[in-house]
């Protein structure tokens, strides 16, 4: 575990910050100014991955707006879910907040006999500010040059082609077959342990396809060693920008199959703190610096809902995952 304060701010700083604080009945002794300590942001990825990376730039930035230092606590572990298992438990009173992502709040629930939180009843949404696209790649070898020359040879292959995942389950996984299942293909899944041997096997021709991971793939795409057929976001990859999103390229005007960076709180913590975490979050978010970094890690910044809009959003995420897990047969598998 890595825990870390990320900058310390000033006294004058913290002093005019804490002096425009709100005034929240936060415990049962009364009334008191929030925040009136650190604040930690549990991460389900070690120091050091594009989650990190992100986490730690807004927090810094979190924290001179808040006046109170904000610190990483890094818990990798149990398929993303121990961070969001921490925070679930949690106090409700905006000191202790996590960051989860599409695998966590709507695979997992479905995809596992038994998690121990609730992603609808457990949590308040903030943020959702990152969306994490994979890239529909193949083969270099392949005589298929975009998605609909894919679908066709798809369709008229005898034996079907096979393709790549880092695993069961997880979001590249379930991309393809989202993919399969919109367009009646027949596809042959090839799980990995890991996420670097089931992209080096695209391109070693041991598999033919995958949606792979942009920061992954990108250096053998570079190369020439993988050939894009289309990003699984609704808009282009702005470090891949001539590589159309998928529903573009296939005509299906609603497809999107992305891995997404939300911050949440427990369930339970004061309306006035969750609003203004997400103004806070709003504002650094929409920074030219902040979308040009997430930008440079192959992520897409994503201006965040309300957060009443968000847990729409995030009850149609578990909709669609949920009952694709379903369908191909692999509701409690794990």
């Amino acid at each position: 575990m890595r825990t870390g304060i990320v900058r310390t701010v000033t006294s004058a700083a913290a002093g005019a910050a804490l002096g425009a604080g709100l005034l929240l009945g936060a415990n049962p002794a009364g009334a008191q100014e929030w925040p009136a300590r650190p604040i930690t942001i549990v991460l389900p990825l070690a120091a050091g991955s594009g989650l990190d990376t992100i986490a730690r730039l807004y927090a810094d930035k979190l924290q001179g707006a808040l006046g109170k230092p904000v610190v990483i606590d890094n818990r990798p572990g149990a398929a993303l879910m121990l961070a969001a298992q921490a925070v679930a438990a949690a106090a409700p009173d905006g000191y202790t907040l996590t960051v989860a992502t599409t695998s966590a709040m709507a695979i997992n629930p479905v995809l596992y006999k038994q998690i121990n939180y609730d992603p609808e009843k457990n949590f308040a949404p903030i943020a959702l500010y990152v969306k994490s696209p994979f890239i529909l790649a193949v083969n270099p070898d392949l005589p298929i040059n975009n998605v609909k020359e894919l679908i066709a040879a798809a369709k008229a292959r005898k034996d079907p082609f096979n393709y790549s995942s880092p695993g069961a389950g997880v979001a590249q996984h379930l991309s393809i077959e989202y993919m399969k299942n919109r367009f009646d293909l027949q596809m042959t899944h090839v799980p990995y342990r890991n996420t670097p041997q089931s992209i080096l096997d695209i391109a070693s021709g041991h598999v033919h396809l995958g949606f792979i991971e942009a920061g992954a793939g990108l250096p053998l795409i570079k190369d020439g060693k993988l050939r894009p057929l289309a990003v699984s976001s609704a808009t282009r990859l702005p470090v891949l920008p001539d590589v159309p999103p998928f529903a573009e390229a296939s005509g299906a005007a609603d497809f999107e199959a992305v891995s997404w960076h939300a911050l949440f709180a427990p369930a339970g913590t004061p309306a006035p703190i969750v609003e203004r975490l997400h103004k806070e979050m709003k504002t650094i978010m929409a920074q030219p610096e902040m979308r040009e970094k997430v930008a440079q890690l192959g992520l897409i910044p994503f201006e965040t809902p309300s957060p009443a809009e968000l847990r729409v959003y995030l009850a149609s995420e578990r909709e669609k995952w949920g009952s694709l897990v379903r369908r191909i047969g692999l509701e409690g598998s794990q």
